[in-house]
């Protein structure tokens, strides 16, 4: 994998609650820069992202419900909308965790279709990713927050918010996701800071990396292509 292709892999990822304008713009010029394919914000930042990246190949994916995925369907429904309208190319929802967690999986089933009949109705459609912060999740809850993500035709399931805290991505979620949702992509999340790591989950089965440490991520990449 050549630089290029490795940056098209990443989302570069900022989403502290102190983030200010100034940041956010250059989030977006070291996105131009590195040729990352989107920038990753939260929703107060989507049309200034939208602003900044207007007429290049960069994508704006905006976090919805992060990073507790605990908004009512409605809320979501809204704020995807709002997201959309702003102009986010992608959306990043957090799942309801307490669904998933107690079983509730009409609820699930539910949300996931109310987000999917949005994000489907915009032209073009908007792609859907699904956080179900797997580090919070036993075997069986993982595997079935990610049936019900497949068939409701869900694009990403992503590992993590990058927030909680019994951790982020592992390389046995990454597996394990492909395994049990063959028809989703994988977006993987949370504690990624190096770049042997994010080669390691791509070489998993991720197909795409979110992190905020992206520029050192691609220093080092650079360092260890060039030796």
């Amino acid at each position: 994998m050549n630089e290029k292709e490795f940056a098209s892999r990443i989302d570069h990822t900022l989403l502290g609650a102190t983030t200010t304008s100034e940041q956010v713009k250059r989030l977006c010029q070291e996105a131009k820069a590195c040729g990352f394919y989107s920038v990753c914000v939260n929703s107060r930042w989507t049309d200034l992202a939208a602003d900044e990246l207007h007429g290049s190949q960069i994508k704006v994916s905006t976090v919805v419900a992060f990073p507790l995925g605990a908004d009512s369907t409605k809320i979501k429904i809204s704020s995807i909308k709002e997201a959309i309208f702003s102009g986010a190319d992608e959306i990043d929802m957090v799942a309801d965790l307490a669904a998933i967690i107690e079983g509730d999986w009409k609820y699930l089933t539910g949300q996931f279709r109310a987000a999917m009949k949005v994000c489907r109705s915009m032209k073009p459609p908007v792609v859907l990713k699904i956080i179900i912060e797997s580090a919070a999740l036993s075997m069986e809850q993982k595997m079935t927050a990610c049936q019900i993500a497949e068939n409701c035709g869900v694009d990403f399931i992503k590992t993590s918010t990058g927030m909680h805290h019994l951790g982020g991505a592992t390389i046995e979620d990454i597996k394990l996701i492909r395994s049990i949702a063959p028809r989703c992509k994988v977006k993987a999340s949370g504690g990624i800071r190096t770049a042997r790591a994010a080669i390691a989950m791509l070489e998993a089965g991720a197909d795409r990396i979110g992190t905020s440490s992206s520029m050192e991520i691609m220093n080092q990449f650079r360092t260890e292509s060039s030796q």
